[in-house]
């Protein structure tokens, strides 16, 4: 299969940009290793049940009305579900705002409901703090792979959300969030990693036998590991910086 028949920029098997579970399903926030103990207390809600529709409608108001959990990134995601949810059990937004009632508005529940369809990636960095809800919500606006390069940059590049905002506005069928990153002086793939010193010194050794930068050694080996991904003929390794001798590496690639 060629790029031009997949789609796609010459890679396979692209990573889900989308959420795959089904909608509702608390499936971060009932991950302990995420949520801490609030993960006993996830509370799904099933759009073909009328009862949990219900309850998602209450739960949508409260959280349009900023009552409990504000602050609170595992309960946010608990309001992002429901709006999905009761998007999902009634059939529209204007419905959905109807049964909410309050302050709810369309605008509301449906940025909340894209935060909801982000794949579950990016939903464990929200839950955790590494990505803020707000940011999420921006995120969501745009599709694709362009969702994973942003939410990365905001993690490795620690991007506000103003810069989040604009960045996800300038994204188009013509502008790739990479494009619009890079315009920034943002380069995806600058990611420092630590490697336990005996992989540390075989990887040097090898790039050393066979002539090639580091970096190339880990690109090829992630390509492996990662079954079904394959990176495109222009995805090359720019550089690979030892920054001690403890193992730690600086990774730069073009994506």
């Amino acid at each position: 299969m060629t790029a031009e028949d997949s789609g796609t920029d010459g890679r396979l098997d692209l990573p889900p940009a989308d959420r795959e579970e089904p909608v509702g399903e608390p499936v971060v926030r009932s991950d302990p290793s995420v949520a801490g103990p609030k993960a006993r207390d996830a509370v799904g809600f099933d759009p073909d049940d009328p009862k949990s529709v219900e309850r998602a409608a209450e739960t949508v108001r409260a959280f349009a009305e900023n009552t409990v959990g504000a602050d609170d990134n595992v309960y946010i995601l608990r309001g992002a579900a429901a709006c999905a949810a009761l998007v999902r059990g009634v059939g529209s937004y204007k419905e959905a705002v109807k049964r909410a009632g309050g302050e709810v508005s369309i605008s509301f529940v449906r940025k909340w409901a894209r935060v909801h369809d982000l794949p579950q990636a990016i939903r464990r960095h929200v839950a955790s703090g590494d990505i803020a809800p707000t940011a999420a919500k921006h995120i969501a606006r745009v599709s694709g792979v362009n969702r994973l390069d942003l939410a990365w940059a905001v993690i490795d590049a620690d991007l506000t959300v103003r810069q989040v905002r604009r960045i996800a506005g300038e994204v188009t069928d013509e502008t790739t969030a990479a494009e619009a990153l890079s315009a920034r002086g943002i380069d995806l793939g600058n990611l420092s990693v630590r490697l336990p010193t005996d992989h540390y010194r075989e990887l040097r050794r090898r790039a050393s036998l066979e002539d090639k930068p580091p970096g190339e050694i880990i690109a090829e080996t992630l390509s492996r590991t990662f079954d079904g991904w394959a990176p495109s003929a222009a995805c090359a390794i720019l550089s690979f910086h030892l920054l001690g001798s403890s193992g730690l590496f600086f990774a730069e690639f073009w994506v």
